[in-house]
């Protein structure tokens, strides 16, 4: 990504580029016609609500520490790294059964070593917010997950709800003899069992990988093969525009090819129950959510695996990529709790197949106690107002995307203040690609006015932002807000030398 560090404004006729300005830490993706007035501006209010704003008080009355601006703030994070994450840590009273010994105890790369000593499991802190048995107990009531899909129909499960399937299918889990560095992959889409299973998973202290049901067999077996699972979940097919999609025999040729599988389950999307005859030997997803055991966790280091994506392909074989419990609780907390300010009065959905990791990003505003939407479907089916729609019946706070979609969206007409009561929103994410300025301008004339618009750019490789946002900054068009904290993004020239007033690549 071309990257350009310094004082003033860059153009460039062919291709935005990314400015950040030292001064007041903006990423600025500019073209020559963009205007140097803020698009948006945070009232007084949302600065005051906001959890950096609470972050910037904790760090002064704990810790003695005091930053007139997120310049400032994010030179600290950037170079003390000890004191930033065990602040982090400290700030979001973050659980472990075991205390860590030091917060890095080896700054080498490859093979740092960050909180050795800590023993948790991320699943702790995500039913940290059932709360059960609790005097707070009322938010166990409270919506956890809602999903919509094509057809209209609706599923919402409860905090408690959601805690009594991941127990009962953990039991389940161990039951069948996985444990602690199993691998399990699943081939299902955005739904709730999706999310569900990833819990269970994690809670036994397996290792949760997953494709999207719309990929064939041969990409998802360069992927899966790689990690030798012992169990699949699978679905028996999906919906998407309107149709339906078997995938009965993708599933039947997985079961063949990957050979470390000792078991199969399935969830039943287009079928009200299994089929014996085209799943032989396969358990039904039912069977495995009987029971109502407590919730039990393993307890494992901080870098213990929680979770194996991939890169994109283009270059040869997927690569995998694991992320530990720790490394990806920490991450979260920072840029869902902090940069993308989702608290738990939020109902947060960020549109993504399961193929993304923008799924594993929407699956982490758990940890924050909000509610994550879920929509199984076709954004665009049967018109690009769909989503908007949704974001209206379910009365979303925080409504993601890619910047395609929102590109789509301007390019065919569509005005979603005009077909949807949007009055619930107060956040727009965008990332995947550069939002162009112009996209900007539509979001403020044709979603709502009042909206913070974060524009994110990050990777697979961190399941985070390199560049992000922060609701107590201005936006302006066509512009990312700021570095993240904790992360010393810097212009790099050919021959590996920072540079400033140069572009160069991040």
């Amino acid at each position: 990504m071309p990257l350009l560090i310094g004082q003033g404004r860059v153009y460039d006729a062919t291709e935005a580029i990314i400015v950040v300005s030292a001064k007041d830490n903006l990423l600025r993706m500019t073209d020559a016609a963009l205007p140097m007035m803020p698009i948006w501006r945070p009232t007084p209010e949302r600065v005051a609500h906001a959890r950096i704003t609470a972050f910037r008080a904790w760090l002064e009355r704990e810790r003695g520490q005091r930053y007139a601006d997120y310049e400032s703030l994010w030179q600290w994070s950037a170079t003390d790294l000890e004191g930033f994450w065990s602040a982090v840590w400290q700030f979001f009273d973050v659980r472990a059964s075991q205390p860590y010994r030091r917060v890095l105890a080896d700054a080498r790369m490859p093979g740092a070593a960050w909180f050795p000593g800590a023993r948790l499991n991320l699943v702790d802190q995500v039913f940290r917010h059932a709360a059960i048995g609790t005097a707070t107990e009322s938010h166990a009531e409270r919506a956890a997950i809602v999903c919509r899909n094509e057809l209209g129909q609706r599923t919402e499960l409860t905090w408690r709800e959601l805690q009594r399937q991941v127990a009962a299918l953990a039991a389940s889990l161990r039951a069948l003899g996985i444990g602690p560095g199993d691998r399990v992959v699943a081939y299902l889409p955005n739904i709730p069992q999706t999310i569900v299973a990833f819990l269970a998973v994690a809670s036994v202290g397996a290792v949760w990988s997953v494709c999207s049901p719309d990929m064939g067999p041969v990409a998802v077996l360069d992927r899966f093969r790689q990690i030798e699972p012992k169990l699949l979940i699978a679905c028996d097919g999906y919906r998407y525009g309107g149709k339906a999609f078997d995938r009965g025999e993708i599933v039947a040729q997985l079961r063949v090819e990957l050979k470390s599988l000792a078991h199969t389950v399935i969830v039943p999307l287009l079928a009200d129950a299994i089929d014996a005859a085209r799943f032989p030997g396969a358990r039904a997803w039912s069977e495995l959510m009987v029971g109502a055991a407590p919730l039990r966790t393993e307890q494992v280091a901080f870098d213990h695996p929680l979770w194996i994506v991939y890169s994109s392909g283009t270059t040869g074989v997927p690569k995998a990529i694991v992320h530990g419990h720790g490394g990806i609780l920490l991450e979260a907390l920072k840029g869902i709790g902090l940069h993308r300010d989702v608290q738990a009065d939020d109902r947060f959905h960020w549109y993504s197949s399961t193929g993304w990791i923008m799924w594993n990003v929407q699956v982490t505003a758990l940890l924050t106690g909000s509610t994550s939407c879920l929509y199984d479907g076709n954004p665009g089916w049967p018109d690009l107002g769909t989503l908007w729609k949704f974001v209206a019946d379910e009365r979303i706070t925080f409504f993601g995307a890619g910047a395609a979609f929102y590109a789509n969206c301007m390019k065919a007409g569509i005005e979603p203040a005009r077909i949807a009561d949007l009055s619930s929103l107060r956040s727009v994410g965008s990332t995947g690609s550069p939002l162009p300025a112009e996209a900007y301008r539509w979001v403020y004339e044709h979603v709502k006015r009042d909206v913070w618009l974060v524009s994110i750019a990050g990777g697979t490789d961190l399941a985070g932002a390199f560049l992000t946002g922060l609701p107590t900054l201005p936006v302006y068009a066509g512009e990312m807000q700021c570095r993240a904290l904790g992360l010393k993004v810097e212009a790099f020239s050919d021959d590996g030398r920072p540079v400033i007033d140069e572009v160069g690549e991040l």
